[in-house]
């Protein structure tokens, strides 16, 4: 059993990060999923959530991801989401006042969301 996987997670309009990970947890319609080295393969549909990857060098790198795919083969983890944002490149103060203004204006859609992008936020910092 190889000792990494190599991750790509890619949104609609641009790579969003990708190198060699030891462990990636995602949500799929069928519930969360760990994908270490030497999984099986798999195809799967992404739910919106934070997506965890664990790097080879033992940092964290956690990203909001809204819907997409998630295909693994041959220890090539590629992850096809529709939006994606790193932790880091998200605004924290910017995704409160999101949620706070899905609430008020009661859009379900827009507030799950919303704190997809906060969870991922917090869950990076």
């Amino acid at each position: 059993m190889a000792a990494e996987l190599h991750v790509a997670l890619v949104a609609a309009d641009r790579e969003v990060w990708s190198g060699e990970a030891t462990l990636v947890v995602a949500r799929t319609t069928s519930g969360d999923i760990g994908v270490m080295p030497g999984h099986q393969p798999l195809l799967g549909v992404l739910e919106s959530g934070p997506v965890t990857i664990r790097t080879r060098e033992g940092g964290t790198v956690v990203a909001a991801v809204h819907g997409g795919f998630i295909s693994f083969a041959d220890d090539k983890l590629s992850l096809l989401a529709e939006i994606a944002e790193l932790s880091d490149e998200i605004d924290v103060q910017r995704a409160e006042q999101e949620l706070a203004r899905a609430k008020a204006e009661d859009d379900a859609e827009a507030q799950r969301r919303a704190d997809v992008r906060l969870r991922a936020a917090t869950a990076g910092r």
